[in-house]
């Protein structure tokens, strides 16, 4: 039987000490070793890491004896810090990031009293990462018939937006997924798409995406699409259901009328045509004439086989054409910009024709006659505008039509980025009186240069009554027609004649007296009232006759 030693009563006292002293140390090299291997294991396990997250931005692992995270730090590609919510070990933006954005985040981690003494009280980890990018797989997709057109990515969207510029339609999933349904009915069309592959992320650069029906036939999507306005500037994209060389081969779309610019081949299946200077100009019909016939994708969705491809391209704003009529002298008012003056280059100024400027007419004149204010109107078609028109048109060698083509434009915007202005300098007006005795006057830069006595037109061949610019401006010519009783008249060496309604025009006639109704509808005088007149009133200067 096996008994626990002791110590009898004839062990002496040093052989108590020295066993007592043995347990002592037994005990000490136990603990030593405890906390040696207690050292090793936090040494090895008080690691931590910081790398990428499938759904948040990063993520902190940390082993047994890691610790806690204690301070993150997140900025942009800028430097501006970026707010992070810690949610367990993971790190989620608090304001949206664009996609492919580089991220720098720095992250403290805090360990405990004990193994901090041993190991370091905090380690610090550093990542640089990109904000995931979801990438269309194909961007020219062939449909089934009655079937939608479907989009796939390179990664699982959680959101996706779609549509037309300034129009996107966003839908948001609940599992996010590769493959998105875009749901239209149209047998073909483009759409602009992006997809978002996590719920801290904004949409990033959305790209073109182009269906076409299942079969044989080429066929081929326009931005804009067919038939719409565009302005001179306006790029035209041609998307090809196939390879633009197999549609094409080496032959290029041609541009009508044709327009400074060039083409340029995007990628396999698109061509770009990206106009410059003045494009087509203003108030034109452009068209692409295409070498081949193919079916093109119309702006409702359907398909028409053609060779052309058509656009409008209107003419500028009302008030554009006034504030550069104005600003070149041809108008009664100065235009004068309240912002930035509009910059003096083709873009410029074809982007202010479209969208004109803000700005405030001041008439020039402080002594302007009524009939001439009450003629005026800031943004609307008048006859002020059309008379200042003609006068352009006059001294541009153009036909004085009184119409703003393109023609018309393209020497407005030209001559605004040259600063070049009206050669005949001032303006004048005529006004007839038919108040007994009848008068014409001559208004000229603020002042009445004559009032002379007039005839206007007797009973049955009436003066029209209104406001009309010149439109013929002859120093001599023989006049003909048909008097009230049917006759006929034929007078030649008729002096000083301007025409500004129909067969009515101020000149000189012979006659025993002037103030009262003698003529056949024109505005009569006297020779040398005539004469001094006359160098006033080229073609678009107005008349107005009152009753």
């Amino acid at each position: 039987m096996n008994e626990e030693p002791r110590l009898d009563d004839s062990s002496t006292p040093e052989e108590g000490s020295r066993w007592r002293l043995r347990a002592v140390l037994v005990g000490a090299g136990a603990l030593i070793v405890f906390l040696a291997l207690f050292g090793v294991a936090a040494f090895a396990m008080s690691g931590s890491t910081l790398g990428a997250d499938p759904s948040a931005l990063a993520k902190v692992e940390t082993e047994t004896f890691g610790g806690t995270i204690e301070h993150v730090h997140a900025t942009g590609p800028n430097g501006r810090a970026i707010p992070i919510a810690v949610r367990g070990d993971r790190l989620i933006p608090k304001r949206q990031l664009a996609p492919g954005e580089e991220v720098s985040v720095d992250v403290v981690v805090k360990r405990s009293n004990l193994v901090g003494w041993l190991v370091g009280s905090e380690q610090e980890k550093h990542l640089t990462l990109h904000a995931p990018e979801a990438r269309v797989r194909s961007r020219w997709l062939t449909v089934k018939s009655n079937e939608p057109p479907r989009v796939s990515f390179d990664r699982p969207v959680h959101s996706v937006s779609y549509g037309v510029p300034g129009h996107l339609h966003t839908r948001v999933f609940q599992h996010p997924r590769t493959s998105v349904s875009l749901g239209s009915t149209q047998a073909a069309g483009t759409v602009i798409v992006a997809g978002v592959p996590r719920t801290w992320e904004r949409p990033g650069k959305p790209q073109s995406v182009t269906w076409f029906p299942a079969g044989d036939a080429p066929s081929v999507a326009a931005s804009p699409a067919p038939g719409t306005e565009v302005t001179p500037a306006t790029p035209l994209r041609l998307t090809f259901s196939k390879s633009v060389h197999k549609v094409l081969g080496k032959s290029k779309p041609k541009l009508i009328p044709s327009a400074s610019g060039s083409w340029h081949q995007v990628d396999r299946h698109t061509l770009l045509f990206r106009p410059s200077g003045y494009g087509a100009g203003l108030s034109t019909d452009v068209e692409v004439k295409l070498p081949k016939k193919v079916d093109v994708v119309e702006a409702d969705g359907s398909l028409h086989g053609t060779r052309t491809i058509d656009w409008t391209i209107p003419p500028g704003s009302t008030l554009r054409l006034q504030q550069l009529l104005a600003q070149s002298g041809y108008l009664p008012v100065d235009w004068k910009p309240t912002g930035a003056a509009v910059q003096r280059t083709p873009a410029g100024e074809l982007r202010a024709a479209v969208e004109p400027p803000q700005g405030k007419f001041e008439w020039r004149y402080h002594h302007t006659p009524s009939g001439l204010k009450e003629a005026w109107t800031p943004g609307e078609e008048s006859v002020v505008t059309e008379g200042a028109l003609m006068t352009f048109e006059t001294q541009h060698e153009m036909e004085p039509d009184g119409e703003a083509g393109a023609e018309v434009w393209d020497a407005l915007l030209r001559d605004a980025i040259a600063g070049k202005r009206n050669p005949e300098k001032g303006y004048s007006y005529v006004y007839v009186s038919e108040t007994l005795p009848e008068t014409t006057t001559l208004w000229h830069n603020g002042h009445t240069v004559i009032s002379a006595a007039a005839n206007t037109g007797i009973p049955g061949a009436e003066t029209e009554l209104g406001t009309f610019p010149v439109f013929e401006h002859l120093e001599e010519t023989t006049m003909s027609g048909e008097n009230p009783d049917g006759s006929h008249y034929e007078d030649p060496g008729i002096m000083w004649v301007s025409y500004f309604n129909g067969g009515d025009a101020l000149h000189s006639f012979d006659r025993a007296s002037y103030g009262s109704p003698q003529s056949l509808g024109c505005v009569e005088m006297t020779l040398e009232d005539a004469a001094t007149i006359w160098p006033y009133t080229p073609v678009g200067t107005l008349v107005t006759v009152e009753g």
